[in-house]
């Protein structure tokens, strides 16, 4: 009943501040002429004070009682003012406001409103947050601010903040759940994450020291590994990178998730991974489903040339493919797997203009709200490409 009061009064507050224009009518002027002539002969009784006391002379006295006098005539002779006419009353804008108005807002509120709904405050919502994240967080910051021991609250809270992209408070949480229940690989790694996140994708020194010490508690942790060479590839080593992401592959199982991408960043450094062509920048030829004539693929006598080669040489044909499958890019945009191959491939060539030019024309291709285009910005965050101006 409350609610309905309150819209009540609302609804005819609103009609008195749109209606007031309307009711107040024409207020009568004032009679401008009437006032004109108030003025002059306040003048005339202030000029004689002034001759009074001596201010001016009798001569400048007369001259400004006859100028005065002439415009004072001058105005009580025109015509009086017209009479004001009254008051129009604009009834059918009065009508709107008073009824229409209120009853399309009624109408309205009824179709897309919860009338039945009950209130729910708060703390009601935080003791019952069902699926709402934003609640859910909410009530974790509530505890963890009345018990900021507790390692669990912040261990369970790290990663919601690192998945609604509040990476500064991720990185405080992981930080607080390592001090406070001690490091462990799974912490580690996502606060390793989280320090990426914060700088574009590039793995900082402090990022690395945290992967060590990762690596320290489970020496064969891919994710550890796989960052620790993404940092030596993005520092400008190609053979260590390589060399790391070879050790990486060999350690995993044959349908580990995450091996086509350390297969393609064997190959963006120099290697050949299993099956496929040396030489290629992340193109796999031998994979099922894969289609030999697509842009960027290599031809079989790349892939002969290319086993002979050595590591110099090698560069130098990665390079020339990766420019001809540019042009090939941009006589036909529609290969989402050619910008991607095309992307990483300037990144470890350390071309960052060609990148990001490559980067908004595959977003030209494959706009962001696309899981394709969403795809392809993923890839440039790893890559430590700048994605500010590639959506525009």
């Amino acid at each position: 009943m409350l609610f309905w009061i309150l819209i009540a009064a609302l609804t005819a507050a609103l009609a008195v501040i749109l209606l007031y224009p309307l009711l107040r009518g024409a207020k009568a002027a004032e009679n401008i002429r009437a006032g004109e002539a108030a003025v002059y002969r306040d003048q005339l009784r202030e000029l004689d004070r002034d001759l009074d006391g001596g201010l001016i002379t009798p001569e400048e006295a007369d001259y400004a009682r006859a100028e005065i006098g002439r415009r004072l005539i001058a105005v009580s002779a025109d015509e009086p003012a017209e009479t004001l006419k009254p008051a129009r009353h604009h009834r059918f804008t009065e009508a709107f406001v008073l009824l229409v108005l209120p009853v399309l807002g009624l109408c309205l509120y009824l179709t897309t409103g919860r009338p039945d709904l009950p209130s729910q405050p708060l703390e009601a919502r935080l003791e019952n947050p069902g699926n709402d994240v934003a609640v859910l967080i909410t009530k974790a910051e509530r505890h963890l601010a009345e018990k900021p021991d507790d390692g669990k609250g912040w261990d369970v809270l790290a990663p919601i903040y690192f998945r609604t992209m509040r990476v500064n408070d991720a990185q405080l949480a992981y930080r607080n759940a390592i001090r406070l229940l001690g490091p462990s690989p799974v912490r580690l790694d996502g606060l390793a994450e989280t320090l990426m996140a914060v700088s574009d994708g590039v793995v900082t020194e402090e990022a690395r020291q945290v992967l060590e010490q990762s690596l320290t508690l489970e020496p064969d942790n891919p994710r550890a590994r796989f960052y620790i060479a993404l940092s030596m590839e993005q520092a400008g080593r190609p053979d260590e990178a390589r060399q790391a992401f070879e050790a990486l592959a060999k350690q995993s199982p044959a349908d580990a998730p995450w091996l086509p991408l350390v297969n393609e960043h064997i190959a963006m450094n120099g290697g050949a991974k299993a099956g496929a062509n040396p030489a290629a920048p992340g193109a796999d030829p031998a994979a099922p489903g894969a289609d030999p004539a697509a842009p960027g693929n290599p031809t079989q006598q790349d892939v002969a040339a290319a086993e002979t080669m050595n590591a110099g040489d090698r560069q130098q044909m990665i390079r020339g493919m990766v420019e001809s499958l540019d042009a090939k890019l941009s006589e036909d945009p529609n290969n989402f797997e050619g910008w991607m191959r095309l992307v990483r491939s300037y990144a470890v060539l350390n071309d960052k203009d060609r990148a990001v030019g490559a980067l908004k024309r595959g977003l030209a291709a494959f706009p962001p709200p696309g899981e394709q285009g969403r795809q392809l910005l993923a890839l440039a965050r790893e890559l430590g490409i700048a994605t500010e101006g590639a959506t525009q």
